[in-house]
């Protein structure tokens, strides 16, 4: 069982940063390859950023890439999603998610909010 908090999450003017961490459970959070996904409201939850359990891979969403890096600690435990440049389309719940084989686990999520 792994359990994921996600934090970080805020409101910022069109342009800022924030920085979202996913501090997860368990001592295998290593074998786990993880992503962070949005909603915003009304619309369906999407895809954002994903990294391999090695770190040595990641992908983006088109409509984030240049302006979003997804990186991991093993260490602490902790994948965090660096969100610069951020635009009022950005405006989401932020989750965070955990996917190892048939174990599918999510955080709770994380308000961003973006002003124009």
């Amino acid at each position: 069982q792994v359990q994921l908090v996600e934090s970080g999450g805020g409101s910022v003017q069109a342009g800022g940063s924030l920085r979202l961490s996913c501090a997860a459970s368990g001592r295998t959070f290593y074998k786990y390859a993880m992503g962070w996904f949005r909603q915003a409201p009304g619309k369906e939850r999407e895809f954002v950023a994903a990294i391999r359990r090695s770190g040595g891979s990641t992908y983006y969403t088109d409509s984030v890439k240049g302006r979003f890096t997804i990186s991991r600690d093993v260490a602490k435990n902790t994948v965090y999603l660096q969100m610069n440049g951020l635009k009022p389309e950005d405006t989401a719940i932020y989750y965070c998610r955990a996917v190892r084989f048939d174990q599918d686990f999510w955080g709770q999520g994380t308000q961003v909010t973006v002003s124009s």
